[in-house]
């Protein structure tokens, strides 16, 4: 049997975030090579890397337990220098990107927003199967959302409920750094947290037990 390898889940201190505690054997920080680190660190030095994780440590700074996440997206942008701003949303949530859309509006920012079922291509003109289409016939195109946000010349994207899947591909092909203001759930209103939190108790049965 393959010998299982442990990593940050199974430690019990998150002792890394202080530098000079203990640390278990398995520590990820403590068995770093110094060939990992210096390619993270060389990363940082491309494109914007370095200015975005500036602006991002000033954000949670100063926004700390005070701004929500809709405001730590437009301090972030400004910090950054992003006036247009994309919107690349679900369909189900064309009203919560409207009202995205009127906030970055009424601050100073220009929204553009692409949603997921642009072109309206059939689910089975791609292969996919037609059980699929009892709930929509027509699919996500989140490739073609990217190339329209590119197209469009956004500075920052932000994500509004794509589905599972659907966001790793627009993450993958978007050429403006993106940031995910909602993430869908269609069974807890878009809170995929509770589902951690009832774990414990509502949820216990998904652990098969």
């Amino acid at each position: 049997m393959e010998e299982k390898k442990l990593s940050c889940i199974d430690c019990g201190t998150q002792n890394c975030k202080f530098k000079t505690r203990t640390y278990p054997e398995f520590c990820l920080t403590t068995n770093l090579s110094e060939e990992d680190s210096r390619w993270a660190l060389e990363r940082y030095e491309e494109d914007r890397n370095l200015e975005i994780m500036k602006a991002s440590a000033e954000v949670e700074y100063e926004g700390y337990c005070q701004w929500t996440r809709v405001q730590e997206i437009m301090e972030f942008a400004k910090k950054i220098g992003a006036r247009k701003i994309g919107i690349v949303n679900c369909i189900g949530l064309i009203n919560e990107a409207r009202i995205f859309a009127r906030i970055l509006r009424a601050n100073g920012f220009e929204p553009y927003a692409v949603i997921c079922k642009v072109e309206g291509r059939a689910k089975t003109s791609m292969g996919i199967p037609a059980k699929c289409e009892e709930i929509g016939p027509a699919m996500c195109n989140p490739i073609l959302q990217a190339r329209l946000l590119n197209q469009a010349g956004t500075d920052l994207n932000v994500v509004i409920g794509l589905c599972v899947g659907h966001d790793s591909l627009f993450y993958r092909y978007s050429d403006a750094y993106v940031t995910t203001l909602v993430t869908k759930d269609r069974v807890t209103g878009n809170n995929p947290a509770a589902a951690l939190y009832t774990a414990g108790s509502y949820y216990k049965k998904k652990f098969g037990v």
